[in-house]
C-alpha cells in the first residue's frame, strides 16, 4: 500500500511517499481504505520527532481518516 511517512524529523518537506505492506486487521479491528486523511496537532508534533507513536500505534501520520471499511471483523453492538 502507498503511505505518507516521515522519514527523518523536520518540516513537511521530511514527508515522503512510500510502500508498506497490506496490514492485516486483527481481533475486533477494521482495514480502512482511505479517501482523506486529516493532519492535527499530534501528527505534526510526531513529525518535528516531539511526539512519539503509543506501544503498538502506528508511525504513519494521519491519526484522523474518513473512507470505506474493506476487511476486518466489526461488530458495532460489540464493545470489546
Amino acid at each position: 500500500m502507498k503511505a505518507i511517512e516521515i522519514t527523518e524529523f523536520g518540516a513537511p518537506e521530511v514527508l515522503k511517499l512510500g510502500e508498506r505492506p497490506k496490514p492485516e486487521p486483527g481481533k475486533c479491528e477494521v482495514l480502512i481504505k482511505v479517501s482523506a486523511s486529516g493532519v492535527n496537532r499530534p501528527d505534526v508534533f510526531q513529525r518535528k520527532g516531539a511526539y512519539a507513536p503509543p506501544p503498538g500505534a502506528s508511525d504513519l501520520p494521519g491519526l484522523e481518516v474518513a473512507g470505506e471499511i474493506v476487511d476486518g471483523d466489526f461488530d458495532p453492538k460489540h464493545n470489546p
